[in-house]
């Protein structure tokens, strides 16, 4: 077969959904039923081919994207099991830029849920032609025509059934194909067998009624099929088939499939479909990158004798293997034993064997080329979202941005002594995990891990415990409140020292005033006369600025003044830069207590995406939180809620809000400004701050 012939026949599918709604059921129905596995592995019972993370396990969810492939059809089929819960989207999100296409799962039950909308524009980020599988056909509440309804009023009337299920709940047997009217009756034994029949007479109407509308949609995708259509010309069974496929390749048509992944009923029916209707590589045209020295905009085709181009999608660290980096190839042809050139970083490197990933297991390969995800071991620079290349042609191509943090805990050590470990085992962590951040907080003092929500931070310290031996206990993080002035006062600081031999003498006037909100600090020097020498002017700023370090309120750094130093006195024999620079502390501490005192406080500005019935109570415990709704705009079913919501009452919002929704609600947060703390809370701030200096003293 020749390479190009080889190229039609891959294809990359990345895999999502909202969380729960099989995914890795489908996969390991998918794995069974082309013959890579003897058993169906199941999540439920911890037999997952895919799911193999013992936190994975555990939890009986996706937490990381897993990779694995398979023949169907004379078709080689690149699968990308993605996580569906918001906690890990990070993860769905980096890797689905390996994809050349997606399978939508969603769920006979509940539908199109937010993670649902949220894994949707990533495949549209992407420009990712895609199909929809309707699972769970066989569960208690099923229902078809109600989901398909919904897809079509959230993601549009281009989205369109090709099988129909035959029954529903414990009715469920099997599936129909539009096109050529066959219908697939299942055994019920999970084995994927079945046989074909006729039509059951009670579905007809609706195979007639679901025919013709997707025969008018196939012959729409294209302007021959459209004149022969409406010339009323029937359209040949390779006609819809080809339609179908070119459709679906540049995004005007979305199939709708059907059936149930724990019951292995209608797997073989989308494998089918998925041959027929993904685009391979060579239908995905050309990737465009940059030119690494000059920026201008290069491309490379999908073909083996390009020179080679991969972009790295995931990093897996093992604290005995080394770290494992997973790529995409888009072009050329790479060998075991090689060197690549990581065009992002301007680094060489070298590597021994090449790895298909097969869910928890590596098969080494003597080589791979376009459409193909493999992995390398022991890259020394190389992290997620740099481009692998051919040196002599490089090229670099643009990784997707990453998703914002939501939630932070402040980690200490079990153990007293840890603290470098900790930092250097979560700093690795974060090698394969970019939506982990790790960091000191200049102004608490304290190790801060944020991340994309409660389960996504438990996981990370359960990883850290498993892989690295380092046990910590999470807590919820200090604000970090800042303290400014609201009024103007003009003050004298004077230091004066006589104690045997040479004394300490430094006398400054400031005049202490607010500046506006982000103002900073700002220092005048209108001294004049020289009544304050030239080289002790600096020595007062220092003062001043070690001053505002803690504010005179609850010890809060002190933000937004302007201070002018205005007069002073010195003696010629015991002024000096230390006493000036005391001077300096002594005046803006109490001119700061004369200037009304008063307390800022971060304000996050969010967006909450919650179904319309859930958007009443969201607003009243926003409120309740001193929040500012700032707008609200429509998304399907769903509202986005936009908000100005003080830090230390979203401090643990993830949780709340998953109550408030029954889980199927999701926000991002970002920190916008600091406002001044209403005066009735600022006491109980105060308090706070008296306590824990005393605990610490």
């Amino acid at each position: 077969m020749s390479k190009k012939a080889e190229l039609e026949r891959i294809r990359t599918v990345g895999i999502i959904a909202h969380g729960g709604a099989g995914k890795t059921t489908l996969v390991e129905a998918m794995l069974f039923d082309t013959g890579e596995t003897t058993r169906l592995g199941k999540v439920d019972d911890g037999t997952s081919i895919m799911d193999f993370e013992p936190e994975e396990i555990s939890r009986k969810t996706t937490l990381s994207a897993a990779f694995n492939s398979f023949e169907w059809s004379k078709h080689q089929v690149n699968i990308i099991d993605t996580p569906g819960d918001f906690n890990f989207l990070g993860d769905t999100k980096t890797t689905l830029q390996g994809a050349d296409s997606a399978l939508v799962v969603i769920d006979a039950i509940d539908g199109v849920k937010v993670q649902t909308e949220k894994v949707w524009e990533f495949a549209d980020e992407f420009s990712l032609p895609r199909l929809i599988f309707i699972n769970k056909m066989d569960r208690e509440r099923a229902d078809f025509k109600k989901v398909v309804n919904e897809i079509r009023e959230v993601f549009g009337s281009k989205a369109i059934p090709v099988h129909l299920p035959i029954g529903a709940e414990d009715n469920f047997r099997g599936v129909v194909d539009l096109l050529s009217e066959k219908a697939y009756f299942y055994n019920a034994d999970e084995s994927g067998k079945f046989k074909e029949d006729a039509v059951p007479s009670e579905l007809k109407d609706d195979v007639a009624a679901y025919k013709e509308e997707l025969i008018e949609v196939i012959a729409e995708s294209s302007d021959e099929l459209l004149e022969k259509y409406l010339e009323g010309e029937g359209l040949s069974p390779e006609e819809l088939k080809e339609g179908l496929r070119a459709g679906t390749i540049n995004g005007s048509i979305i199939p709708i499939s059907c059936g149930s992944a724990g019951k292995n009923m209608g797997v073989q029916t989308l494998l089918d479909l998925m041959v027929v209707c993904l685009p391979s590589p060579l239908d995905r045209g050309p990737k465009k990158g940059e030119d690494p020295k000059t920026g201008e905009e290069i491309e490379r085709a999908p073909d083996p004798k390009e020179p080679f181009s991969s972009l790295v999608i995931k990093t897996i660290t093992d604290p005995y293997a080394g770290k494992l980096s997973i790529f995409r190839i888009f072009s050329g042809t790479l060998t075991e034993d090689s060197s690549v050139y990581n065009s992002t970083r301007d680094v060489r490197e070298r590597f021994g064997q090449l790895l298909k990933i097969k869910g928890k297991t590596q098969k080494s390969v003597p080589e791979a080329g376009p459409g193909e995800i493999v992995a390398v071991a022991k890259l020394k620079e190389t992290v997620t979202g740099d481009t692998l290349c051919d040196e002599k042609a490089p090229i670099v191509y643009k990784s997707t941005e990453l998703m914002p943090t939501i939630i932070e805990f402040a980690v200490e050590p079990k153990s007293k002594g840890d603290e470098e470990k900790i930092f250097s085992s979560l700093a690795r962590l974060q090698e394969e995990d970019l939506t982990l951040k790790v960091y000191r907080d200049e102004q608490t003092k304290e190790m801060i891990i944020a991340g994309m929500g409660e389960i996504h931070i438990e996981a990370t310290v359960d990883k850290l415990k498993r892989k690295f031996g380092v046990e910590v206990n999470l807590k919820t993080p200090r604000v970090p409140y800042k303290e400014t002035i609201k009024g103007k006062a003009r003050v004298q600081g004077k230091y004066k020292k006589q104690s045997g031999g040479r004394g300490q003498y430094g006398d400054c006037w400031i005049i202490l005033e607010p500046l506006p909100r982000g103002g900073g600090f700002e220092f005048v020097d209108k001294i004049v006369g020289g009544v304050i020498p030239k080289q002790f002017i600096p020595a007062v700023e220092k003062g001043i600025l070690g001053a505002m370090e803690e504010g005179v309120l609850a010890g809060y750094p002190v933000v937004d003044v302007k201070v002018e130093l205005v007069d002073g006195s010195y003696h010629s024999v015991d002024s000096s830069e230390m006493a000036f620079k005391i001077a300096g502390s002594m005046a803006f501490k109490k001119g700061a207590l004369e200037a009304k005192p008063t307390i800022l406080e971060p304000i996050m500005y969010m967006e909450i995406v919650v179904p319309d019935e859930c958007m009443g109570d969201i607003i009243g415990d926003l409120n309740a939180r001193r929040g500012k709704v700032l707008g609200m705009d429509s998304k399907g079913k769903h509202q986005v809620i936009k908000a100005h919501v003080p830090l230390a009452e979203v401090l643990r919002y993830a949780p709340d809000l998953r109550s408030i929704t029954a889980g199927r609600g999701m926000f991002t947060m970002k920190f916008s400004h600091y406002e001044e703390v209403p005066a009735n809370l600022q006491e109980a701030i105060i308090e706070q701050a008296r306590k824990e200096k005393e605990g610490s003293a």
